[in-house]
């Protein structure tokens, strides 16, 4: 089997499956719509047909039995009940495994076969749709004909495809495998429905020929659709055309594309320096020559850079569309009612951050589900509607994602917390802390105010992995909650994690880069400061501010700082810095041989110095 063949079906199944995932819980909400019952047929029929392309012996067997319920479905043999999504979600889900571990190299022959348990809860539901469908069709054969039944106006103009008695309904298979509009564009096209000759088959050099013809024609998906306009000019809306690339080939093209910026801005940063010596007539034209191409080599090379990073861009919806089923079977599990509202799935965001926030989003929506929302009767007691409502955000705002889940149920308990973590030992006994601070305590390693632990939390890992994997990603995450009004948990992370704005300063003999996202403003610090409790302080904007020295913190000599960095964090401080050299846009590097507190990654200045580049969560955290 061709290895790229392979690929190619594997990522188009998973988009499939992923609608079908879809279409059935939208089902679920609008279990007469026959619009949602095709849409998951077609879906689930191509993973089919094209799995047995493949000789995906496993996967075609477990697509067959499912599609026969959906088919039940679809021509009304059975009733979009509660059992029927249920196994219908257990068996897609099912294949939708058997396809992910295709994509991670699992070898087709090495595919596990479909559970036994879920083969018989298939045929359970089948045995009782052939059951209902007995019993109405003897109850349709006593009742007497209808003198003249009126055909549906679309059905009516469709041909009727004969079968053989004991064969497949190929008329229904007709309707559902073609979408209404491409019936009723048929129908504006021909008048009538076109006309169904009994097909024979063909002889061999017949199907060469049709075979040869089809490779001549041009793919409809490169060519244009023509529609009419009102003045009678055809118009022309051209197809997107895609084109998918292996991620580690983008990667590759962003370093080449990072590394071109940077000796773009060294050659420039050079030329720079070479014009402060005197030059002959001739040399003057060729440097004024120079400097127009570096100019221009400049563009460029920060135009490919940005196109580059925009192919690494993807929608957190991605993300987003595997959680409305995951919320749905946790709220069975534990019985409660509860609705997920999902907004700013459009969010655009680099793909490495959209692959890693999956497990964080996970543990939050479990601790939501479990910690946050209450029982039905107790939500009915503190007059809360009855069903609980978990709202998952995502937007951009200043060069990061900002994505949040909120629930409206218990809140969390400050007090609680704080006696929790003392009697743990996880802080000191007589330590002093406000309500606000007390909510971060919920992602201190082994943590957790449930008396109990379930399968679904309780244990005190979670959140702690949670701000572990966010951080690994130069991002930051908050909690605020009210008591009895619910709790919101708020992830922030850079948009785009290679290219860090950055404002560069000096730390005693070493260039430092601080992230722009995590500075204020930048201010003159006096000679001498205020202390308050042996720490020194700074009046700025009405704000007392702590003063630290940015050479302390990352444990340089302290030189004199007279200019500060007033760092935007949840409790604002000021970073004394020797001199502020600029900001530049730095392709950085993460350390990953010699991890050092505080420190991110490495990069290059224009003139090609090495700078360390600050950790967001370090800086976030108070730099401690």
């Amino acid at each position: 089997m061709d290895d790229d063949m392979l690929q190619e079906f594997v990522v188009e199944a998973l988009d499939l499956a992923a609608q079908v995932e879809d279409n059935l819980l939208a089902l679920e909400l609008q279990p007469d719509s026959h619009d949602i019952l095709n849409a998951v047929f077609r879906a689930f029929h191509t993973i089919k047909g094209s799995a047995g392309f493949m000789n995906l012996s496993s996967v075609v067997a477990a697509c067959h039995l499912t599609e026969n319920l959906f088919d039940a479905l679809r021509t009304d043999t059975a009733a979009v009940t509660q059992q029927a999504i249920d196994v219908a979600l257990e068996a897609s889900g099912f294949v939708a495994d058997q396809l992910a571990a295709l994509a991670e190299g699992v070898s087709p022959d090495q595919l596990p076969a479909m559970p036994a348990v879920l083969e018989d809860r298939l045929t359970e539901v089948m045995a009782s749709i052939g059951q209902g469908a007995t019993a109405a069709l003897a109850a349709a054969a006593s009742l007497p004909p209808l003198s003249d039944p009126a055909p549906e106006p679309l059905a009516a103009a469709v041909p009727r495809l004969h079968n053989l008695p004991g064969q497949i309904d190929w008329q229904a298979y007709y309707e559902a495998l073609l979408p209404p509009s491409v019936l009723a564009a048929m129908l504006d096209d021909f008048g009538t429905a076109p006309s169904v000759e009994p097909v024979q088959p063909a002889s061999e050099p017949e199907r060469r020929t049709a075979q040869s013809d089809r490779r001549e024609q041009p793919d409809r998906r490169e060519t244009a659709d023509v529609l009419p306009v009102p003045d009678g000019q055809p118009h022309i809306v051209a197809k997107e055309d895609s084109l998918r690339v292996r991620a580690d080939k983008l990667d590759a093209l962003l370093e080449v594309a990072g590394e071109s910026v940077q000796a773009a801005n060294q050659a420039g940063a050079l030329f720079e320096k070479l014009m402060l010596f005197k030059q002959e007539d001739e040399a003057m034209l060729l440097m004024s020559a120079l400097a127009e191409t570096l100019q221009r080599a400049a563009r460029y090379t920060s135009e490919l850079q940005r196109a580059t990073l925009a192919t690494r861009m993807q929608p957190v919806g991605r993300l987003f569309q595997r959680f409305p089923r995951l919320v749905r079977e946790l709220a069975r599990d534990l019985g409660k009612q509860v609705e997920l509202v999902i907004e700013g799935a459009e969010t655009e965001v680099d793909r490495i951050v959209v692959d890693s926030l999956y497990d964080p989003l996970v543990h939050m929506l479990r601790n939501s589900l479990d910690h946050g929302v209450e029982p039905v009767e107790r939500r009915l007691a503190a007059g809360k509607p009855e069903k609980a409502r978990i709202s998952l955000r995502a937007w951009q705002e200043a060069g990061n994602v900002v994505i949040e889940v909120a629930d409206d149920g218990a809140g969390m308990d400050p007090e609680r917390l704080r006696h929790k973590a003392k009697t743990l030992g996880l802080i000191g006994e007589h330590l002093v802390i406000s309500d606000e601070d007390a909510l971060q305590l919920a992602f201190l390693p082994g943590l957790s105010t449930k008396a109990q632990a379930s399968s679904v939390s309780g244990r005190g890992v979670g959140m702690d992995v949670v701000k572990t994997t966010v951080e690994k990603h130069r991002g930051t995450i908050h909690i605020e909650s009210t008591l009895g009004q619910g709790t919101c948990f708020s992830i922030r992370l850079p948009i785009e994690l290679s290219i860090v704005p950055t404002m560069l300063v000096s730390a005693g003999e070493v260039l430092v880069g601080m992230p722009m996202s995590a500075v204020e403003r930048v201010i003159e610090l006096p000679e001498e400061l205020m202390s308050v409790s042996g720490q020194p302080v700074f009046r700025d904007q009405g704000r007392t501010l702590p003063v630290r020295s940015l050479a302390t913190v990352l444990g340089y000599p302290a030189r004199e700082e007279r200019l500060g960095i007033v760092v935007a964090s949840p409790k604002p401080y000021i970073l004394g810095v020797c001199l502020v050299e600029g900001t530049a846009d730095l392709v950085i590097k993460p350390l990953t041989a010699m991890p050092a507190r505080g420190i991110a990654g490495t990069a290059r200045s224009a003139e090609g110095s090495l700078v360390l580049i600050l950790d967001v969560a370090f800086l976030l955290a108070g730099g401690r």
